[in-house]
C-alpha cells in the first residue's frame, strides 16, 4: 500500500539508548522527528544523542535506535512508540524480565 506523503515528511518517534557510567544506568529516551524516511530520522536522532551526552559526565550513547513511524500528526493519544517482541514467557515474567526487574528508577502511580 502506498503512502501519500506530507509536505516535510511523516513524523517518526525514535527511540536512543544511553549508559551512565558513573553509575551504571541506562536510560531509554525517545525523541520524534519530522522526516522524509525512517533512515533520515534515525540519522537526525542519532546526531542529536551525541549532542546530549555531550553535557553529560560519563554518558555515551550506546548506538542503538530504534525507529516507529506516526500515523498522522502528533497530538493527544496519538502513539509515539511501538516495539513488538515475540516471547513465549507469560504476561507477568515478560514484564518482570523487560520492564519492572526492581532495577529501575520510577515512582509509583
Amino acid at each position: 500500500m502506498s503512502r501519500c506523503r506530507k509536505a516535510g515528511g511523516d513524523w517518526f518517534g525514535v527511540r536512543c539508548v544511553f549508559r551512565d557510567a558513573n553509575n551504571g544506568t541506562y536510560e531509554e529516551r525517545i525523541t520524534l522527528w519530522r522526516a522524509s524516511e525512517v533512515s533520515e530520522a534515525v540519522a537526525m536522532a542519532e546526531s542529536e544523542a551525541v549532542d546530549y551526552v555531550k553535557a553529560l559526565d560519563g554518558v555515551s550513547y550506546v548506538r542503538l535506535a530504534q525507529a516507529f513511524s506516526i500515523d498522522g500528526e502528533p497530538g493527544h493519544g496519538v502513539e509515539v512508540f511501538s516495539l513488538i517482541r515475540d516471547s513465549d514467557l507469560e504476561a507477568s515474567d515478560y514484564i518482570s524480565r523487560f520492564f519492572d526487574t526492581g532495577s529501575e528508577r520510577q515512582e509509583d502511580i
